[in-house]
């Protein structure tokens, strides 16, 4: 809300909803035309855009149809892994700030104040302590096992949730002193944002699947969703007019600085904790298939664990490269999530239905749609290529750090020794 003003911010975020509800829509009506079509059961997100492709007229795409269901997979594991490292950062954000002022924590919850103390240990020192604890957790392949810890990370979220509430709606400062609408540049990372909160495209196939009565989804949808708008909206904008230009990039990181919000950043982290291996199946379950497949039998585990730690490794890197919490989510929801949400479905209908007679409107609305989310990439080459020179510099100089610390860290036990 910030990145686009008071005002602009959550119409912007109700019409985002809006269209991404829609392109969700576009995808089950897809999919069930094409399972019928082929007399399939079920079709998942990538089996859907290679049947379509399948079937169009266009010789080419026909001949390169295999390309459409890797292209979805491709994106699926670049915006589910990025998901992984933005849960990174808001850990290491949070653990940094509960472990350096825990001096100053007290039993009176009296607002943050402006000055921030300097950090005593690099965010990313958070990042590696966090590293081993997620190896292990996602070493769990059971999904009755994964259901236990969603279920844990559900109420720790929601009490986390309620605390938060109780406290930004008492208070509020006149909200008239706030910009109405940001500027151009920061309402580009707003968009990134808002697209990164409503991606759940990839799964609503799934899920649709998994119902005991399929018809119904698109009521359980519409309801799901409705509620999700609506509290994204409520605890923007009441956040937003609490902080003001204070606004950090998680709201955790405005709580005041006692024990009570104190407990609220360490339930949010542990409800992330354990959602992180949920994030982590969606590409793991991709990936591993493929790897086991090159190694003999005996070798199957050994590959299944070492998949698991690199890619767990791969996040993290990328955390270390990035460690800005807004950007890393504008980005990924810029990138990867705008083109599952916003690209490829319309495509998908075009693709799907154009043989048989569409409407121009309908043409015309996909074709916008999808321009639209072409936005997304394209506003973000530009902090892509800067990015990207800034990262090599900001892992030389960590690594720098780190071989400092432990060098410190040795010499000092050795002294005692």
């Amino acid at each position: 809300m910030k990145n686009a003003g008071l005002l602009v911010g959550p119409f912007s975020l109700l019409a985002i909803g809006i269209l991404t509800v829609h392109c969700m829509v576009i995808l089950l009506n897809c999919a069930h035309h094409l399972s019928q079509r082929l007399q399939k059961t079920f079709v998942n997100y990538g089996e859907a855009m290679m049947y379509s492709l399948e079937t169009c007229p266009n010789a080419w795409l026909r001949t390169h149809s295999a390309w459409g269901r890797y292209t979805v997979s491709f994106l699926l594991i670049i915006t589910q892994l990025g998901f992984c490292s933005i849960y990174f950062i808001f850990m290491a954000d949070n653990l940094q700030q509960m472990a350096e002022e825990a001096h100053l924590t007290s039993n009176t919850c009296q607002p943050r104040k402006i000055l921030v103390p300097t950090p005593i240990l690099d965010i990313r020192f958070y990042m590696l302590l966090l590293l081993p604890l997620l190896i292990l957790l996602v070493f769990i392949q059971n999904l009755r096992v994964l259901s236990i810890f969603s279920t844990l990370a559900n109420i720790a979220t929601l009490g986390s949730m309620a605390l938060i509430f109780e406290y930004i709606v008492q208070g509020i400062p006149d909200p008239r002193n706030l910009p109405l609408m940001a500027s151009w540049k920061t309402f580009l990372v707003f968009f990134g944002t808002a697209i990164f909160t409503f991606e759940g495209v990839g799964m609503v196939l799934s899920l649709k699947n998994q119902m005991k009565h399929p018809q119904q989804f698109s009521f359980v949808l519409y309801l799901g969703m409705s509620l999700i708008i609506i509290l994204y909206i409520c605890l923007g904008t009441l956040g937003y007019m609490k902080f003001g230009s204070n606004t950090q990039a998680s709201i955790t990181l405005n709580l005041p600085n006692c024990w009570l919000y104190q407990s609220v950043k360490l339930m949010y982290s542990i409800g992330i904790f354990f959602t992180y291996a949920l994030q982590f199946h969606v590409p793991a379950e991709i990936i591993i298939p493929v790897v086991i497949s090159q190694v003999s039998e005996s070798w199957a585990l050994f590959a299944e664990l070492s998949v698991r730690t690199a890619l767990v490794c791969l996040t993290c890197v990328s955390a270390i490269l990035i460690p800005r919490l807004d950007l890393v989510i504008s980005l990924v929801g810029s990138v990867s999530s705008s083109a599952l949400a916003l690209i490829i479905p319309p495509l998908l209908e075009l693709i799907t239905f154009y043989p048989e007679d569409m409407s121009c409107v309908t043409i015309a609305k996909d074709i916008m749609i999808s321009i639209l989310g072409l936005l997304g990439p394209w506003i973000h080459l530009e902090f892509i290529l800067e990015y990207g020179v800034k990262s090599m510099d900001l892992l030389s100089a960590f690594s720098k750090w780190l071989s400092s610390w432990l060098s410190t860290i040795y010499l000092k036990i050795h002294f005692a020794l």
